[in-house]
């Protein structure tokens, strides 16, 4: 079977598309074991450290995404020219990712049966 693929590219506060995304992917991680998730342009922010939603009166929902790892979710990839772009590295991020340029990304999506996009 293929994998079902998850697309992050909004901001984490502000919208709910973050955490909305990070909720569906929980959820469906009780049917399927095959899932892929992608964090391009802003959505590279759901996942940077020490970041203070209460500031902005938002809810703190990012370090739920150290969960993925006990869901058996290690199928993470960031666009190393979204990180680049914002200034971002490696160490920047809560859980252990991998890094792809967006030829390899565009790669990894075109193997997914299904692509939902937040």
């Amino acid at each position: 079977m293929k994998p079902l693929g998850f697309v992050f590219r909004t901001a984490p506060h502000g919208v709910s598309h973050g955490r909305e995304g990070l909720d569906a992917v929980l959820a469906t991680s009780a049917y399927s074991e095959d899932l892929h998730l992608f964090f391009m342009d802003d959505g590279v922010f759901q996942l940077v450290k020490n970041q203070q939603p209460a500031l902005v009166l938002s809810r703190d929902y990012i370090a739920t995404f150290k969960m993925l790892e006990l869901y058996d979710i290690d199928n993470i990839y960031v666009c190393q020219d979204s990180m680049n772009m914002r200034g971002l590295t490696k160490n920047d991020f809560i859980i252990d990712i991998t890094v792809l340029d967006e030829m390899g990304i565009k790669t990894k999506l075109q193997h997914c049966h299904c692509v939902l996009s937040f």
